[in-house]
């Protein structure tokens, strides 16, 4: 693992920035700040295996989806993702929302995002390169999931 930049990463309508990584927590956790426009394209549902994700709500309304079921959080509020459990998050409201994503342990990088970004920030006169977006999610063990 290598160490973050710590620098924000822009995507359309999603923006993220590292706080901690795996090599400053010696790969107990890993946390970033996320910013999610109204009706950004977000990630499609997926699971990861191997880390949980808890999710504290700054500003806005962020809505999640685990397991088919819909939970709106809001500033102040939090959530806990456990591992393999299938998930999604939205912003549905008109304003951004923030939050602060937490992962343990920390093995989730910077470098997911980083690609990610290189990716949708390509397709400019279209559709993003679905295939390459699924290579970087199979690399980071993010597996997408219907739903």
């Amino acid at each position: 693992m290598s160490a973050a930049t710590k620098t924000l990463i822009r995507t359309p309508g999603v923006d993220v920035q590292f706080l901690i990584d795996a090599e400053d927590s010696g790969c107990s956790t890993t946390a970033f700040i996320a910013r999610i426009a109204p009706g950004a394209q977000t990630p499609p549902a997926h699971l990861h295996e191997t880390w949980d994700e808890t999710v504290y709500c700054t500003e806005g309304i962020v809505t999640y989806t685990i397991e088919g079921t819909k939970y709106e959080i809001s500033q102040g509020q939090a959530l806990c993702v456990k591992r393999g459990k299938p998930h999604k998050f939205d912003n549905l409201s008109n304003d951004d929302a923030w939050m602060l994503v937490v992962s343990t342990p920390g093995l989730f990088e910077e470098d997911y995002f980083l690609s990610i970004a290189e990716i949708l920030n390509a397709a400019t006169s279209g559709p993003p390169d679905f295939a390459a977006l699924l290579a970087v999610q199979t690399r980071h063990g993010v597996t997408p999931v219907k739903g």
